[in-house]
């Protein structure tokens, strides 16, 4: 309805009126939603590890999950953790995998969110410490690998820092007095060099399904150390676990291994960017936990994905997907459209907000708007009345008084009122016809004279 105050407007201008209106809320809509809740990329960047390894694997089957939902997900290999956690830093890449006992929170349990850009989203999988060798006993420590030449993986792998400490604590070190020589290889090239008698001894800190250790479990030329410290070597190692490796579980047709085979594990975190938008985040252990949920030879089902133990603050996300699952929306609808529906939702909630009160508030200003405007023009008339009343007017000021009044009476015509206001509109307009026929009279009269 419009103002009682103001005349119609053509059907084109009204028309004008609401398309501008329209496409100003439109580019308002469209700006609050580009603001709070950007669109997702279509596309992101994962470190994963060696071509062969467990990690890259890994990214491979995200990759075809991911694919699934429209989000390509580009895998670049590396040496392993570290190497991932140097990209994650710097922000070549969006996502990737860190090895256990490298992370902030690895390092200073108290550690504030703000001393780091990245954030783990799961632990992911237990990485044991395998140590294979041709023939030596290893059960009762790492001492008798001196002098040895040992396969402790590329340079720049987690695998290569974790195994040289884990020597280190033994006294083997690189060189040495007893001319212990580090062999930079893993992998299956560390696997071949063992087979094939160039090393003594090939240390893998590795999920189980890295193809290395498939292959050297089922070889029976080599012997997986079961360490009789592994209690007191996660003390001293705090972000090691002990796990043990069950009699038969690798191949019980061969009674492989022959005993419960004790192992020294960490965990690998599945880590992220802090900006990552959230719903990537939620695509990404979605992903993870039908990657990680099937149980392997050292861990059970369901163990995988976890919030427990990562070495990274954890991501918002992550902690709303393990209290509550994924978004509602993702159960019933594809991702993209999804995704569309929240940010719809994102700005038609707090809209809603404002509008519901004010069109409670409408009706009442609009009333009183046309109320407005009919006292204004009463007030017109009244002023007009007392000034007919009070002397006489010249013809200069009668034919102004007269334009007055129908000016008043054009615009209560072209007013469109409610049906509730017609009986004050015609009384109205009987007081316009009263005080033109006092002016009309009055003219009369000094004409007579």
């Amino acid at each position: 309805m419009k103002s009682p105050s103001l005349p119609a407007l053509p059907t084109g201008r009204r028309l004008a009126y609401w398309v501008v209106g329209i496409a100003v809320l439109t580019a308002l809509v469209w700006m609050v939603v580009r603001d709070l809740s950007p669109t997702p990329p279509r596309s992101l960047t994962m470190s994963t590890g060696v071509p062969d390894g467990a990690y890259h694997r890994f990214g491979e089957r995200y990759q075809e999950l991911l694919r699934a939902n429209g989000i390509r997900l580009d895998l670049r290999p590396s040496s392993g953790g570290v190497e991932n956690l140097q990209r994650l830093n710097d922000g070549s890449v969006s996502v990737g995998f860190v090895q256990g006992g490298t992370g902030v929170l690895a390092q200073d349990p108290d550690a504030a969110p703000e001393s780091t850009p990245l954030r783990g989203l799961a632990t992911v999988a237990f990485e044991p410490v395998w140590i294979f060798s041709s023939a030596l006993d290893l059960s009762k420590g790492l001492g008798p690998l001196a002098g040895k030449r040992i396969a402790v993986g590329v340079p720049g792998s987690g695998n290569l820092k974790v195994a040289s400490e884990l020597l280190a604590i033994y006294g083997v070190t690189d060189g040495g007095p007893q001319a212990t020589t580090f062999v930079r290889e893993g992998g299956m090239a560390a696997a071949k060099l063992l087979t094939s008698g160039q090393v003594d001894a090939a240390i893998f800190v590795s999920a189980p399904q890295a193809p290395a250790v498939q292959a050297l479990l089922a070889d029976d030329a080599v012997q997986l150390a079961s360490l009789d410290h592994v209690q007191g070597l996660s003390r001293r190692l705090p972000f090691f676990q002990p796990v043990s490796l069950k009699r038969g579980s690798v191949d019980p047709k061969r009674d492989l291994p022959p005993q419960d085979v004790q192992l020294l594990a960490t965990t690998a975190n599945l880590v992220v960017r802090e900006e990552l938008h959230p719903a990537l985040a939620y695509l990404l252990l979605e992903a993870a936990r039908q990657v990680h949920r099937q149980p392997s030879i050292i861990d059970r089902p369901g163990d995988f994905p976890s919030p427990a133990g990562t070495d990274f603050p954890l991501a918002g996300a992550a902690e709303r997907y393990f209290k509550a699952g994924r978004p509602f929306l993702q159960n019933y609808m594809p991702f993209w459209a999804a995704t569309y529906v929240q940010r719809l939702l994102l700005l038609l909630v707090p809209l809603a907000a404002i509008l519901v009160p004010l069109v409670r508030v409408l009706p009442n200003v609009i009333a009183w708007r046309r109320q407005s405007g009919l006292y204004r023009r009463y007030g017109e008339l009244k002023f007009l009345e007392q000034d007919l009343a009070s002397r006489r007017l010249d013809d200069e000021e009668r034919r102004r008084a007269l334009t007055q009044l129908d000016r008043i009476e054009e615009e209560v015509v072209r007013t469109k009122f409610p049906l509730d206001y017609a009986d004050r509109v015609y009384t109205l307009r009987q007081h316009v016809d009263y005080v033109r026929a006092q002016l009309l009279r009055q003219g009369e009269a000094q004409t007579r004279v």
